[in-house]
């Protein structure tokens, strides 16, 4: 699961500007993310520019090599789009579950339960 949320965040992050895959690890450090290094986050960047959701351009460094900046296509704003969708639906009904409340009634046994 947490993959599926890794790839989102990723997309979040270079949605508005083109972003480094160092920079990005330093982004998710800052919201929070402790445990994912650039050698985590590069097979997903491969992966997602593979599946068009990214693009990718060289650009020159101040501080040694040429950089690769990551941006999103028109694919992967719609895949944004979705995973927002779908974080708020998750999000809300784990939020029901914990907090018990339903938006049925359903029966347990002989009891009705709302």
């Amino acid at each position: 699961m947490l993959k599926g949320i890794i790839d989102g965040c990723l997309l979040a992050i270079i949605k508005d500007t083109e972003v480094y895959g160092y920079e990005m690890a330093e982004k998710l450090e800052s919201y929070g993310f402790h445990s994912f290094s650039e050698g985590t986050i590069y097979p997903l960047l491969l992966r997602m520019q593979k599946e068009e959701l990214v693009r990718s351009t060289l650009k020159k460094s101040t501080a040694g090599p040429r950089r690769k900046y990551y941006s999103l296509t028109p694919k992967g704003e719609l895949e944004l789009n979705k995973f927002i969708e779908r974080w708020n639906n998750l999000q809300s009904n784990v939020n029901k579950v914990l907090h018990c409340e339903s938006d049925t009634e359903y029966t347990k046994g002989d009891e009705i339960i709302e």
